[in-house]
């Protein structure tokens, strides 16, 4: 059953997905979540650091739903902290699908559900998908940075669901609260680059997209708390002051025909 606080689903994952993704991806996660804190915020998350290297060992279901209630609230601790992202706007430059693959092609509005956008899929099953991959989001002065340096590469071209405008980038880490459009979402890891999109770069070199490798400009995931509608051009709120409450779909009547 889907957790109706993370979206945490365990008939979605296999003991291999678990263990696999609780060691490469979790614990890396908790690192971003720390990296340039201040001294009393990394003292705050050494409990949840301990934690995290402990459940990291194991491959079950259990384990993974408490890493990423951790991880969802450390994210949330750092800003209560006051080292979390400044409150700040932005614009929707593209908003993008595909029926699976890059590139991801523009569309004018989609709906934003906890599975992502309404007409967008993943061709990998295996590595994407997952709820908190909901959506991948990207930096348009990113982009055309590196259009500029002369790659050919634009709006979606990575697979990014959402490019926005006017961000201050660096800033987005996971655990920062979005409101896009109508939507309220929540950042979560940063996206690993993938070989397929070693064609953006004239260089061939794709990894210059990890965050690992250069901070502050990678692409990152996020989850949907709220649902909602995103357009092209919509405002960008970062840790929005009013944010939407989640209203539960209308009840279902069935028809009955004479």
């Amino acid at each position: 059953m889907r957790c109706p606080t993370c979206s945490f689903d365990a008939t979605e994952w296999s003991a291999a997905d678990l263990q696999r993704t609780l060691s490469s991806v979790v614990a890396p996660w908790f690192r971003q979540l720390t990296e340039d804190a201040p001294a009393e915020v990394a003292t705050a998350f050494e409990p949840t650091h301990r934690e995290i290297a402990e459940l990291a060992g194991h491959d079950n279901a259990d384990a993974m739903h408490r890493a990423w209630r951790l991880l969802a609230d450390a994210g949330r601790l750092r800003h209560a902290m006051g080292a979390g992202a400044p409150s700040h706007s932005g614009r929707v430059v593209q908003v993008s699908t595909s029926p699976g693959g890059v590139p991801k092609l523009p569309v004018a509005s989609a709906q934003v559900t906890s599975r992502g956008l309404v007409g967008d899929r993943q061709a990998n099953r295996k590595h994407h998908g997952r709820p908190w991959q909901a959506l991948c989001l990207w930096s348009a002065e990113v982009v055309d940075a590196l259009a500029a340096e002369g790659h050919p590469i634009g709006y979606g071209s990575t697979g990014e669901n959402l490019t926005l405008q006017g961000l201050d980038w660096p800033s987005i880490r996971p655990g920062v609260r979005m409101l896009v459009g109508t939507a309220l979402v929540e950042t979560t890891p940063y996206a690993i680059p993938c070989v397929k999109n070693a064609r953006w770069f004239s260089d061939g070199r794709f990894r210059r997209m990890a965050h690992e490798v250069a901070p502050g400009t990678s692409r990152i995931y996020a989850r949907v708390l709220v649902d909602g509608v995103v357009t092209t051009g919509d405002p960008v709120v970062v840790e929005p002051t009013v944010v939407p409450v989640q209203r539960p779909a209308p009840r279902q009547t069935a028809l009955v025909f004479p």
